[in-house]
């Protein structure tokens, strides 16, 4: 057994600090022999759970605490000065304690890190050992600065509050003060009789992790933090050392190796799990409990859900409460009926339902969820199974609005004590850990992101196993560039290691009491409430009962699509009760025409769409659940069946009716606990464990499960070669069966905004266009979807936008107005309230004396122009706003407020007359400047600089005739799929929308520029001379053309795009094409044609000769004209033609291009 325990031990939790992982800490420990070993991180326990199950599982002590930071003049005082101090639970009160003690540290000593002060000391001391700590510490910093006379003070006051479990830490990493203060500590330990430990401030395992370790430090850059005190340096010893090599340093103290044992063995083991701490609900009178109150309104829910309450309908209710109160889930039932049903009382959209808890008949009656589950033939045993006893799992999806209107009634109702928010950890993905690690080892940013880039794109894939399979990334791992090596090793130790923390996107913790007396809490910007020291994944076990409130961005569509039908139509529509048979609804999933629904607008989801032709909501429960990696394989059977080309068979006649909906496919887990019941006399409770088991694949309890199976069979007139093909069936469909419960939920949803599309077009797609619009591509692709259907998508305009996408009388979409930068809610409310109170702005200068000066100021108007929002008055366009005549000059914008101004004050001072009449104010006659209007590009840049995107048009639109005849592809063909265009030459269109100029480590210059088409955008890198080549060209703005071809990298681990040629489009016409060929058919020849061509070449004089082929359509014959003389400019010849109907044109490329 060690004579040494660590007692002053930081993990990676110790955000940036700290280059260890708990598991690799707690396993060097015991290898080292270690009966013990604590945790103190920086400020925090977010590790401790993880300590306290990982170090029980390896057969050692746990000993939990943290490093507290003591504020100097009192926790709520906004200084930062303050001390270090090492804080312990001796026992499960004293965890409390400490716990308590991190929570008020955020909640009401946070400034830059959290803090606590003496006075909470004094009042949460119990069962709390106290060490301390480094040169931070309050007494080291009073021996180095004051004195040990000083220092002795301090010492017998944490004394006072701590009596014999106050200690003094002695340690050694070869800083001089540290010797100056370790003297001080041994005088001080015997005249105060306070024991010595010795500590080695671990802050990473082994000695070669230092590296890693400042590189951590480098990343943390708050020059504020008490952490980067200049006193708080590190030497490189303060790894995990054994056991000898503390006796070795500490040789001339051996009580101190001693105390650390022995202060080991003054730490209780307790428990942290526990079972699950109920919120109180409250129970009106007349009630006895939770289960007669639940009952009471279990009935009277389902006399309003259902017409009669059939017996099989009350035998299921009265099946459900049984198994609800035998497991003691009454009161989790009422909490969340409670905030539900509170949710549509403020208005707010409730999802259908989520997940297994849809199979409830009881949250059905009760509000939680709104689909039938007898109807749907949903199983409650999916989601409670009166055989294994867990807690249920409720998620309730909100629009994104009314979720925080639902968060803040809980806390409301519970109190803001007992309502927390849940952590999350941001963790260094392999990626990432190269990246930073590059960063602050000064790797160029490309070299970094090739590295980076060379790991594989799959979910949790680790450092060392993307070496393993890919030869450049071992290459670079062992190469000959020590840097690059380092870069990768670093991160392998630092991959994993948390980086930041955040807040869980819908987990909420709502407990029976003030939750800081269970876990500790502490605060998070991004959240108004308190947030959990510990994961999502450790509440249940710690006790909490988490619930999930998510904010589901198709229920805000169709908050939005609701509202705009009823502001455009007068229709108010109840979406929980709209017919399910709609014919209109079930032609657009038959047409495919579901881009902008729920769940179903996938192009592979449309094409199946369009061979199934669903016809009922089952086809479309089936198709939800088939559509997923695995079970999508069956989706060719499944429509080849329903279409009568494939024979539909059973595994056993008995099955027909449990398979039949699904053609006899097993598609849903319900299914297979269906057969488990009807042909193995299973329970739905066996079958639910039987089913569990298949997905986990348990070879040796499969084996059970089958006999019992085929015993159960047999038993039932089924032979045994038979029972045994029907089980296998199960397990092969087990693999990939869907919660039918969960896909008959969404594909309601799903059927929902196919209503609304199918029904109401435009103002459903304006709620999807306000819901997307922080996504660029996604914005276009809905506003090209908009198009297709014949739904014109206008500007803004002042006289007829809303705030948000708005459907018009016309059944056109008109942009919103908070959709433009600087153009606020409460600019765009005051611009609206003030059109619908006092009539449509008839001009300028009607517009601009009605403006709130208060509300729309110089930002928000130059906005409003550039967007277009101002574009519908007449005689004025956009560029005049920003002239001005000479430099000095105000522009006409500034001019228009300062009449504005000028015009409001008189009409305010105004005094009214003495026959009781006010005077009558006009805002004098606004002449615009006389200047020139922006060009299309001009026009198109501002555009998307105030509203992210182009509006009226797209640059490239100017060379759609460039685009159609010299392009092979665009972006989207070969982007992300390189790989199957290998060795072949394309040649693509695109705007440079960045362009960077860096020097690499060579001290050799490259840029790397981004290209954006219609539909993606593309970065490229182009070196040295190439880059010199076309760098007049790679302006950002400019349109160019570029001819490349793709192969493989000569590592042969990736493709890349070797750049042939870049042009700008504006040149290709003229600089790419040899000869012109116009065609035209012989219908069309007459002399009104000759004249319109005779004028178009003498417009367009040039060097490019042209052929003129006629060609009858009928007979197929061509004759071909063509004179030396007739030479013209292609580029306005050919635009000039495109505008005759009926002909085309043919250009004949050069063979090298200049």
């Amino acid at each position: 057994m060690s004579e040494f325990v660590h007692l002053h031990v930081h993990s990676h939790y110790s955000l940036l600090d700290g280059a260890a992982k708990i598991s690799d800490l707690v396993h060097k420990a015991k290898l080292m022999g270690m009966p013990a070993i604590a945790l103190t991180d920086h400020g925090n326990l977010y590790g401790a759970f993880e300590m306290h199950e990982t170090a029980l599982k390896e057969g050692i002590k746990p000993i939990l605490g943290a490093e507290f930071y003591i504020a100097m003049k009192g926790r709520t005082e906004r200084d930062n000065r303050g001390y270090h101090l090492i804080l312990l639970a001796k026992n499960l009160t004293g965890y409390r304690n400490i716990c308590i003690l991190s929570t008020l540290s955020f909640k009401e000593g946070i400034y830059y890190v959290p803090r606590i002060d003496k006075e909470l000391l004094k009042q949460y001391h119990e069962g709390i050992i106290a060490s301390s700590a480094c040169l931070g510490g309050e007494v080291a910093k009073m021996i180095l600065n004051q004195g040990i006379d000083q220092a002795e003070k301090v010492v017998w006051e944490y004394k006072e509050i701590f009596g014999e479990d106050f200690y003094l830490e002695l340690m050694r990493h070869g800083i001089p003060e540290q010797e100056t203060v370790n003297s001080a500590l041994a005088i001080l330990s015997k005249r105060c009789n306070v024991p010595l430990i010795a500590t080695n401030d671990v802050h990473f395992i082994e000695k070669t992790d230092f590296e890693a370790h400042k590189i951590l430090i480098k990343l943390n850059t708050d020059p504020r933090n008490l952490e980067t005190d200049s006193s708080l340096i590190y030497t490189g010893n303060e790894y995990l050392r054994s056991a000898e090599e503390m006796a070795e340093l500490f040789a001339d103290f051996p009580e101190a190796l001693e105390n650390t044992v022995k202060l080991a063995e003054k730490v209780e083991q307790y428990p942290l799990k526990r079972d699950i701490l109920l919120p109180r609900f409250p129970i009106p009178e007349g009630f006895s409990d939770e289960n007669e109150y639940l009952s009471y309104l279990t009935y009277q829910g389902a006399q309003e859900k259902y017409p009669e309450i059939m017996d099989e309908i009350r035998h299921r209710l009265d099946f459900e409460l049984d198994v609800i109160k035998n497991m003691g889930f009454s009161g989790y039932f009422l909490i969340v009926q409670d905030f539900v049903n509170a949710a549509r009382r403020l208005d707010v959209i409730v999802g259908p339902g989520r997940g297994s808890a849809t199979g409830s008949a009881v949250a059905y009656a009760i509000g939680i969820t709104s689909i039938d589950p007898i109807r749907y033939n949903l199983l409650f045993e999916r989601f409670l199974n009166p055989e294994r006893i867990s807690m249920p799992d409720i998620d309730i999806d909100f629009d994104d609005d009314g979720r925080q209107k639902v968060l803040n009634y809980v806390v409301e109702k519970y109190g803001e004590d007992h309502v927390a928010q849940i952590i999350t950890f941001g963790s260094m993905a392999a990626k990432s850990a190269i990246r930073d690690v590059a960063r602050v080892m000064g790797v160029p940013l490309h070299e970094a992101d090739r590295l980076a880039k060379l790991v594989p794109d799959r979910l949790g894939i680790k450092l060392q196993e993307a070496i393993d399979e890919v030869p450049e990334l071992a290459q670079a791992a062992n190469g000959p560039d020590e840097k690059i090596r380092k870069v990768i090793q670093y991160a392998k130790i630092l991959e994993g290691s948390v980086r930041q923390t955040g807040t869980h996107a819908c987990g909420v913790i709502i407990g029976p009491d003030d939750l800081k007396k269970y876990i500790p809490l502490a605060t998070q910007k991004d959240s108004k409430l308190l947030v959990t020291q510990f994961e999502g994944t450790t509440m249940e076990k710690v006790g909490m009962l988490k619930m999930d409130f998510l904010g589901l961005k198709t229920l805000s569509i169709i908050r939005e699509a609701l509202e705009n039908i009823k502001l455009n139509r007068g229709l108010t529509i109840d979406i929980e009760h709209i017919p399910l048979d709609d014919p209109a609804t079930f032609q657009l999933f038959q047409r495919g025409d579901t881009i902008g629904t729920f769940q179903f607008e996938s192009e592979g989801m449309r094409m199946y769409l369009r061979e199934l032709k669903p016809e009922h909501i089952e086809d479309l429960i089936a198709m939800n659940a088939l559509y997923r990696p695995g079970p999508m394989q069956y989706i060719p059977m499944y429509i080849n069946r329903k279409k009568g080309r494939e024979e539909v068979t059973y595994p056993h006649e008995m099955l027909r009716d449990i398979l039949e909906n699904t053609q006899g496919i097993m598609i849903y887990q319900e299914q297979i606990m269906q057969v488990a019941q009807r042909m193995g006399g299973f329970t739905l409770g066996s079958a639910d464990i039987l089913r569990r088991a298949m997905g986990k694949k348990k070879s040796e309890e499969m084996q059970q499960q089958k006999e019992i199976f085929v015993k159960g069979a047999i038993e039932k007139g089924v032979s045994k070669e038979k029972a045994y093909e029907v089980f296998e069936t199960m397990l092969r469909f087990a693999q990939y069966g869907f919660n039918r419960s969960h896909s008959a939920a969404y594909s309601i949803l799903a059927y929902q905004t196919a209503y609304l599309k199918a029904n109401y077009l435009a103002e459903y797609m304006a709620a999807v266009l306000t819901h997307n619009l922080n996504d660029i591509k996604k914005i276009t692709y809905y506003i090209d979807e908009c198009q297709r259907m014949g739904i014109n998508v206008l500007g803004p305009d002042v006289n007829e936008s809303q705030k948000n996408f708005f459907a018009n009388k016309k059944n056109e979409i008109r942009f919103g107005l908070t959709a433009i930068k600087n153009v606020g809610d409460n600019a765009a409310e005051s611009l609206i309230a003030e059109r619908e109170n006092n009539g449509l702005y008839t001009s300028l200068e009607d517009f601009i004396s009605r403006l709130n000066l208060k509300t729309i100021n110089k930002r928000a108007l130059e906005s409003l122009v550039m967007a277009g929002a101002l574009d519908g008055f007449p005689n004025v366009h956009r560029a005049q706003f920003f002239y001005k005549g000479r430099e000095d000059e105000p522009t006409f914008i500034e001019k228009l407020l300062r009449h504005a101004s000028v015009f409001q004050s008189k009409k305010q001072s105004s005094q009214m007359s003495l026959f009781g009449e006010s005077e009558e104010f006009a805002l004098p006659k606004i002449i615009p400047p006389s200047c020139d209007p922006w060009d299309k590009l001009t026009q198109l840049r501002y555009e998307k600089e105030v509203t992210g995107f182009y509006i009226s048009g797209h640059p490239l639109d100017l060379f759609r005739l460039e685009i159609e005849n010299f392009c092979t592809h665009s972006i989207k063909d070969f982007k992300d799929k390189l790989e199957t265009l290998s060795n072949k030459e394309i040649i693509f269109a695109a705007m440079v929308s960045e362009a960077k100029e860096k020097i690499a480590r060579n001290n050799k210059i490259f840029s790397t520029i981004v290209l954006e088409d219609f539909d993606e955008s593309f970065p490229l890198t182009l070196f040295s001379e190439q880059y010199y080549k076309y760098k007049h060209l790679l302006i950002p703005g400019n349109n160019i053309i570029i001819k490349a071809a793709v192969r493989q990298h000569y590592n042969n681990s990736s493709y890349e795009l070797a750049i042939n040629h870049i042009s700008l489009l504006s040149d290709v016409l003229d600089k790419w094409v040899e000869k012109t060929q116009v065609f035209i058919p012989l219908p069309e020849m007459n002399d009104h044609l000759i004249t319109q061509l005779d004028e178009i070449i003498k417009e367009n004089p040039g060097d490019i000769s042209i052929i003129f082929t006629v060609f009858d359509p009928n007979d197929h014959l061509t004759l071909n004209f063509k004179r030396d003389d007739l030479l013209v400019n292609v580029s306005g010849f050919a635009r000039a033609l495109k505008k005759i109907d009926g002909l085309s044109i043919n250009f004949i490329k050069k063979k090298t291009l200049v």
